[in-house]
C-alpha cells in the first residue's frame, strides 16, 4: 500500500539524546502504526546525565521523560494503555504513588510493578509504558478539549501553533494580540498539551463571508483533532449568520489543502502577496457542503 504524503511513517524511532540510548543502540520510544512503545525509562536528566538521590524525584523526571517522547511521537499520557514499574527495592514503590496517581488516574492504563535490579545502582525506578494514536473527539469525557484563547498566555500558544505551521506569515505577540481582538481564536489540548488552534473570521461584506482556518501541528495529525476543530469553528461561524464560509491555506500545506477538500472546500483563487513568494489558496465552501 503506498503511504499519502503527509501520514505518519508507519514505524521511526524517537530519541532524546540520552548516553544509555548511543552506548547500547536502542530508541527512547518506536512509533509503530498508531502504537507507541516507550522504552524503560529511569531518572536521568538526559541533558546533563545526572540524577537525584531521591526516589519519588527520579519518579518524577521518568514522567517528564517520558511525556517528553510521548509528545515527540504525537500522543501524551492520555493515550497510555499500559504502564510498567519496575524498582530494585519494593518499599520504594509506595512512595512514589502520589507522582504516579497524578499522572495516570485519568487514563487508568493497565499496570504492572516489578521488583528486579537495574543497570546502574543509582537508579531506583524505571517506568515503561505503551500507548495508541487514537482518533479523539471533543466532548464529555474526551481527552481534547477546545477552548477560546483568553489571556496573553493563550495567546502565545496559539501565535506558537500559527508560525509552526504558517512560518511565511508568522506573528510577533502584539500582531497575535491584535489578531485575537479582531478574530474569535480558539486553541486545542489533548490532555494538558497544546496541539492545535483555530481562528474565525466574523462575516463580512454583502455575502457575509466569515473564515474558518483549523490548525493542528504536524505530529497530532490523523487523529480528528483538525476535524474537531473545524467543526467548532463552522459552528460559531453559523451562530454569527455567516452566509458563506471560506478557508485560506499555504499552497505547500499539502495536508491543509487535502483536508479542506474533504470538507467540501473549492478552490476560489491562489496569489502570493506584494513582495512575498510564497503561494496561497483561498477555497469556499460548496453550498451543499455547508
Amino acid at each position: 500500500m503506498t503511504k499519502r504524503v503527509g501520514e505518519p511513517p508507519v514505524r521511526r524511532a524517537v530519541v532524546s539524546g540520552s548516553a544509555f540510548e548511543e552506548r547500547i543502540g536502542y530508541a527512547r520510544a518506536v512509533v509503530d502504526g498508531d502504537r507507541v512503545h516507550v522504552s524503560g525509562t529511569t531518572g536521568f536528566d538526559y541533558a546533563s546525565m545526572t540524577i537525584s538521590g531521591d526516589v519519588v524525584e527520579q519518579a518524577e523526571q521518568c514522567l517528564r521523560n517520558i511525556g517528553a517522547a510521548l509528545a515527540e511521537a504525537g500522543c501524551t499520557f492520555a493515550d497510555v494503555v499500559r504502564v510498567r514499574y519496575l524498582l530494585p527495592a519494593r518499599e520504594d514503590f509506595e512512595p512514589c504513588w502520589p507522582v504516579l496517581r497524578r499522572t495516570f488516574e485519568p487514563v487508568r492504563p493497565a499496570a504492572t510493578m516489578m521488583v528486579c535490579g537495574l543497570a546502574d545502582e543509582r537508579m531506583r525506578i524505571e517506568i515503561e509504558v505503551d500507548a495508541r494514536r487514537g482518533t479523539v473527539a471533543a466532548g464529555p469525557g474526551s481527552a481534547l478539549r477546545i477552548g477560546p484563547v483568553d489571556g496573553n498566555a493563550m495567546v502565545e500558544e496559539w501565535r506558537h501553533v500559527h508560525n509552526m505551521i504558517v512560518p511565511p506569515a508568522a506573528m510577533t505577540s502584539d500582531e497575535a494580540r491584535d489578531r485575537a481582538g479582531r478574530n474569535r481564536l480558539a486553541n486545542a489540548y489533548l490532555g494538558d498539551v497544546l496541539v492545535g488552534c483555530s481562528t474565525v473570521r466574523p462575516p463580512a461584506g454583502g455575502e457575509r463571508v466569515a473564515t474558518v482556518i483549523a490548525r493542528v501541528l504536524p505530529a497530532y495529525r490523523g487523529r480528528g483533532i483538525g476535524t474537531a476543530l473545524y467543526e467548532e469553528g463552522l459552528a460559531h461561524a453559523r451562530e454569527l449568520d455567516a452566509g458563506a464560509v471560506e478557508t485560506v491555506v499555504l499552497a505547500a500545506n499539502a495536508d491543509g489543502l487535502r483536508f479542506a477538500a474533504a470538507r467540501g472546500f473549492v478552490e476560489k483563487e491562489r496569489y502570493v502577496l506584494d513582495g512575498e513568494r510564497d503561494e496561497w489558496v483561498d477555497l469556499r465552501l460548496a453550498a451543499t457542503a455547508a
